[in-house]
């Protein structure tokens, strides 16, 4: 199963529109009976109803299809992967629930800033993924074999900040991840590194606590108390691997994920290098 454009919408409030054309070219009188008879009886509402629903959901339909075409086939594939991924991690249990539904919505709407068009792209693609029945094992091959080293991370990056908007992640989710990251050959080194990140962000909220240290450390994919050499080099090979050129194709959202994420890289090392 792979990736496929949504169609332009077609007419069928066409015909309606026809239909309703022929009824009242009857004449005046024709009209006003035709008219006073829908009225009486509400028929009209529910046509009005009708044509409004219509209406709309062809103008989304078309400014989707207008939005697709304006992007790259490297953009629609990775978000169409990565709505089919998250999915699929939500049916380890067998049964996607409203909650998880909505995890995934907002995670697009707030942390990647999708407005209305995209949301509702977002949405079809969403209700493609739950009617799937391809395995993760499917898509992770179509994954690895389609981008490089860089969108794999950024794929892995964007996982795990949905997971951990929950409260608590479930072990099974978080195995999955992990899961997720082998199959694509992400490094030991790197997998730590975005697991570590989240993992102590969570902890840190849970205790109401935050050491400035250990959050540098766990960014950079560090055990505390790590020396300077090694702390150089450890943002030399992330800042290699996240520079926002290299994930540029997959669209503006995803170079902003490797953008900050360097931010968190660079304040990382700042933090080090001035102590």
């Amino acid at each position: 199963m792979e990736y496929r454009r949504q169609q332009q919408p077609g007419c069928g409030g066409c015909f309606l529109i026809l239909m309703l054309f022929a009824l009242l070219t009857g004449g005046f009188s024709g009209l006003f009976n035709f008219l006073g008879f829908l009225l009486y009886s509400g028929i009209i509402g529910i046509l009005i109803f009708v044509a409004g629903f219509w209406g709309f959901s062809y103008w989304m339909q078309k400014k989707i299809s207008t939005y697709e075409s304006s992007q790259t086939e490297s953009h629609n594939r990775f978000v169409w992967l990565l709505v089919q991924i998250l999915i699929n991690i939500a049916k380890i249990d067998g049964n996607v629930s409203k909650e998880e539904i909505t995890t995934i919505q907002r995670f697009f709407q707030y942390n990647l800033r999708y407005d209305q068009t995209k949301m509702y792209w977002v949405k079809e693609l969403i209700k493609e993924a739950l009617s799937s029945t391809e395995s993760m094992e499917t898509l992770l091959l179509e994954f690895r074999n389609t981008f490089k080293y860089e969108p794999r991370l950024i794929l892995l990056e964007l996982i795990y900040q949905v997971l951990y908007t929950k409260t608590q992640v479930p072990d099974a989710e978080l195995q999955v991840a992990r899961n997720i990251a082998d199959y694509l050959q992400i490094t030991d080194y790197d997998k730590r590194t975005i697991e570590a990140k989240y993992k102590y962000g969570q902890q840190q909220q849970a205790t109401g606590g935050r050491r400035v240290a250990d959050h540098h450390y766990a960014i950079l994919g560090l055990e505390p108390g790590a020396d300077a050499e090694t702390i150089k080099k450890a943002y030399r090979k992330l800042s290699m691997k996240y520079h926002p050129d290299k994930v540029s194709h997959l669209g503006s959202e995803f170079r902003a994920v490797a953008e900050e994420k360097m931010k968190e890289i660079n304040a990382a090392y700042d933090f080090f290098k001035k102590k």
